[in-house]
């Protein structure tokens, strides 16, 4: 039978194995999934063994995103561009290839969402890993400006003179922000820790969507602020996890599961509905 894994420090509480079970059912597809937890220096050599003992294709998340980007043999445009990869491939020819499917996802689940991307003004919190990935699938959609905002200025500077060439995207200050913004997008981690960004609560009105990347069994810390001033379609990143499986799932199987019935049974699982 295929084997599939995800590669992460920590994992145990990864509910990719809950994912890809229910797309294989689905899809009527024979494969395994499984967790691995190597140390942080012992990923390479957990990553090569895998593959040396059969393995057909893994996740990858927290911490070995930017170390996968330099294991694989090959990289997908989308995987380059966001200097990361989230996913990997053994290829018929023995080839492994490295992608990036997170963009993907979130792009899928705001437009799921009824979210419109095209000629709207967005605000991309963080300049991390997550907004790496998101960057490119999102100016792909049209925007007519992408702000990113981050605590440590001169890297939302960075990030957004190496993806200019892709769109209106430039770099604020948290006190620069001026609205009207449509979207929102919160690619930090600070809602893992009950912690919120220093963004001005006069940014945020009725109609305004919100995303914060995190997810739990109740609101996040950040779509709890949102709604306390004011947002009504709040979002967060449940379903972004499953639509960047999915889109893994489709590289390494070629048949693209459906989403919206694993995303309930997901919240099932997590006692969300």
């Amino acid at each position: 039978m295929d084997r599939y894994l995800v590669f992460g420090h920590p994992v145990r509480h990864s509910k990719s194995p809950f994912i890809h079970t229910l797309f294989a059912r689905q899809t009527q597809q024979e494969l395994e999934y499984g967790l691995a937890e190597p140390d942080v220096d012992e990923f390479a050599q957990a990553l090569r063994t895998f593959f040396d003992q059969g393995g057909k294709g893994c996740n990858v998340t927290v911490p070995f995103k930017e170390q996968a980007f330099t294991l694989v043999d090959c990289l997908s445009p989308r995987a380059k561009r966001a200097g990361a990869v989230n996913t990997i491939k053994l290829t018929d020819d023995g080839v492994l290839l490295g992608d990036n499917t997170d963009g993907a996802g979130l792009v899928a689940d705001l437009k799921s969402h009824g979210v419109t991307l095209a000629d709207s003004r967005i605000l991309l919190l963080g300049a991390g890993g997550a907004a790496r990935g998101a960057l490119a699938p999102l100016l792909a959609e049209l925007p007519s400006e992408l702000v990113i905002a981050n605590r440590t200025h001169t890297k939302a500077q960075q990030l957004a003179a190496e993806f200019h060439d892709l769109g209106p995207v430039i770099a604020q200050t948290y006190e620069q922000l001026a609205g009207p913004f449509d979207l929102v997008i919160n690619s930090t981690s600070a809602s893992l820790q009950g912690e919120l960004p220093p963004l001005a609560p006069a940014l945020i009105h009725t109609d305004i969507a919100i995303y914060d990347m995190m997810y739990g069994a109740s609101d996040t810390a950040f779509i709890s602020w949102a709604k306390q001033h004011g947002a009504r379609q709040t979002m967060d990143g449940l379903g972004m996890l499953v639509e960047q499986a999915a889109e893994a799932f489709t590289v390494w199987r070629g048949i693209r599961p459906g989403t919206k019935q694993v995303l309930r049974e997901l919240k099932r699982n997590l006692g969300v509905i």
